[in-house]
C-alpha cells in the first residue's frame, strides 16, 4: 500500500501508517460547517489478502467537489464486473481487506474496512459469494463487498457504499462528512479491535431490523385504523339510510 507513488506524494509512509493501520473511533460524528472542509478529492488504497498472502492491490482516484457527487449515494469501486481480476478464491471466508480513504489535500488517512469478513452471503438470483467487510462511522455503515464468481471463484468485483441505519443510501456530501470527522479523531489501539468491529457491525444490523419490524408494525396499525374508520363510516351510511 504504502509503496505506491501516487500515495507516497500526497502523504508520508510514517503518517499513513499512524492512520490507517488502527481502526477509527466508530462513534465520530460528522464534519460541520462549510463545504471548503470537505476533502474535493478521494484517494483509495485498497489490498486483498487471502489467507494472509496479497491477492490484489488497486489505488483509486475519485473526485469529490461535483454536484453530481455530493448529491448521488456514495460508491467506490476497485474492481468493476467488466473488468474482473485474473485470481480466484476458493474460501471466500478467508479473505482479509483493507480499504485506506485518503485524503489528499490534508494528508490524512482513515480505514474503513474491518479487516475480517463481516459477513459472507450468496447472491440469491447469481448464486456469486458475497463477502462483507464494514465499520460503522457516526450511525452509518461504510460496507465494501467482494464479489466471487460460483463458478470459477474470480474476484468481479470489490465496491464502497454507505448506508444509514434505515438502510438508505447515504450521499456523497453526507459520507465525505463521515470521514473527513473520522480522519481527524483518534484511533482505538488494543488486540481487540476486529472484533469490536464485528460487534459493531451486528449491532447495526440488529438495530436496523428492529427499527423496519418496528415500522412495519405501525404501518400495519394506520392500516388498521384505516380499515376500521371506513367500516364505521359505512355502517353509519348504512344506518342513516335505513332509519331515514
Amino acid at each position: 500500500m504504502a509503496g505506491h507513488p501516487r500515495l507516497l506524494s500526497v502523504v508520508p509512509p510514517r503518517r499513513l501508517f499512524a492512520d490507517a493501520f488502527p481502526f477509527p473511533r466508530q462513534d465520530a460524528g460528522e464534519l460541520g460547517g462549510g463545504g471548503g472542509l470537505l476533502p474535493s478529492e478521494l484517494v483509495s488504497a485498497v489490498d486483498v489478502y487471502y489467507r494472509g498472502a496479497p491477492l490484489l492491490s488497486r489505488v483509486v482516484e475519485t473526485p469529490a467537489s461535483s454536484s453530481w457527487f455530493l448529491g448521488s449515494p456514495f460508491r467506490v469501486e476497485a474492481v468493476e464486473c467488466k473488468k474482473p481480476a485474473a485470481e480466484s478464491v476458493l474460501s471466500p471466508a478467508e479473505l482479509e481487506l483493507s480499504w485506506v480513504v485518503v485524503d489528499p489535500a490534508s494528508g490524512r488517512a482513515v480505514n474503513v474496512s474491518s479487516r475480517r469478513a463481516v459477513a459472507v452471503d450468496r447472491h440469491w438470483y447469481t448464486g456469486e459469494t458475497l463477502v462483507r467487510f464494514a465499520v460503522v462511522l457516526g450511525g452509518c455503515k461504510f460496507e465494501t463487498t467482494v464479489t466471487c464468481s460460483e463458478g470459477t471463484g474470480n474476484i468481479s468485483e470489490v465496491s464502497l457504499a454507505v448506508q444509514d441505519a434505515d438502510g438508505a443510501a447515504v450521499s456523497g456530501d453526507r459520507s465525505l462528512r463521515l470521514l473527513a470527522a473520522a480522519m481527524e479523531e483518534q484511533r482505538i489501539g488494543g488486540g481487540r479491535e476486529r472484533d469490536e468491529a464485528k460487534r459493531r457491525y451486528d449491532e447495526f444490523v440488529k438495530s436496523r431490523k428492529g427499527r423496519k419490524e418496528s415500522k412495519a408494525r405501525r404501518e400495519a396499525l394506520i392500516d388498521l385504523c384505516c380499515s376500521a374508520a371506513s367500516a364505521m363510516a359505512v355502517l353509519s351510511f348504512v344506518a342513516a339510510v335505513v332509519l331515514r
